[in-house]
């Protein structure tokens, strides 16, 4: 399994974006990533004040890197991006 792990750092974040961000993943992210094919899982995570990331796990290589391929894109990182006012960083795990 591959995995993939994209952060933003909340050091800088406004006031009230945690809870914003706990929308998201209700909201939209869990149907945007549910039957994801290549996706094993996913799962987002976050330390108020510190950061907010979401981890991939893929089932091989090939969908990581085309996942990858497709980031940024508007309705993720970027959305995040202006919301946060920062950019992602990408890690990938092999």
């Amino acid at each position: 399994m591959h995995a993939l792990t994209v952060r933003w750092s909340l050091a800088d974040a406004p006031e009230g974006v945690e809870e914003a961000l706990a929308s998201y993943v209700a909201d939209t992210s869990h149907a945007r990533f549910t039957g994801l094919d290549g996706l094993r899982f996913k799962t987002w995570r976050m330390r108020p004040g510190e950061w907010f990331e979401g981890c991939y796990v893929f089932d091989d290589d090939a969908a990581r890197a085309a996942f990858q391929e497709s980031l940024p894109s508007p309705r993720v990182a970027r959305g995040f991006s202006r919301r946060l006012g920062t950019d992602p960083r990408f890690r990938d795990g092999r």
